[in-house]
């Protein structure tokens, strides 16, 4: 059962830098995904609903920036994560607490990047409504901004739980 194929195996024999570094590319690119999915998603709203009601097209434009920074939280978190990178020594790699420092930057990573993609996804739609609500009746505008506000907060939620994640990151000290 414990033979060379298990996964548990397979997982301690992979260097946790390697897990920390994909991590962090996926903290930027689910990011950066769910941004540009939720302005392709407000965008075309947008144009749409402006043909009906040019008016729209300039205070609409929060919604863009809303999704834009879903995918500035990512390049944040993956800054955070990049410097929590630390050179262990040659012989410490595989010990336990550099294993538990390259998961924790791991999940931290994986966390943030896929909450994100979901944050600017959820922002696009609610922008996509507010768009077109507010072509039908100005009055809607602010309401589902509001809506947009507390959409847009999940992605600092990630952020928040992200920092926590990352914050288990200690490796092993270098020798002397």
């Amino acid at each position: 059962m414990a033979g060379s194929s298990s996964w548990s195996r397979a997982l301690v024999h992979i260097s946790p830098y390697t897990f920390s570094a994909v991590s962090i590319a996926i903290s930027i690119g689910f990011s950066v995904l769910g941004a540009a999915w939720g302005e392709y998603i407000t965008g075309i709203s947008l144009i749409g609903a402006a043909i009906k009601a040019p008016r729209i097209t300039c205070k609409n434009l929060i919604s863009v920036i809303f999704c834009e920074a879903v995918a500035i939280y990512g390049v944040i978190v993956a800054i955070i994560l990049q410097t929590k990178l630390e050179s262990a020594p040659e012989s410490k790699i595989y010990v336990p607490e550099s294993l538990r420092a390259g998961y924790a930057i791991f999940a931290s990573g994986i966390i943030v990047g896929f909450e994100n993609l979901v944050c600017g996804i959820c922002v696009g739609i609610i922008g996509s409504s507010c768009a077109l609500s507010d072509a039908q009746n100005s009055s809607l505008f602010v309401k589902i901004l509001v809506i947009e506000i507390f959409g847009s907060a999940l992605g600092l939620f990630g952020v928040i739980v992200g920092i926590i994640m990352s914050s288990q990151a200690t490796w092993p000290a270098k020798m002397a």
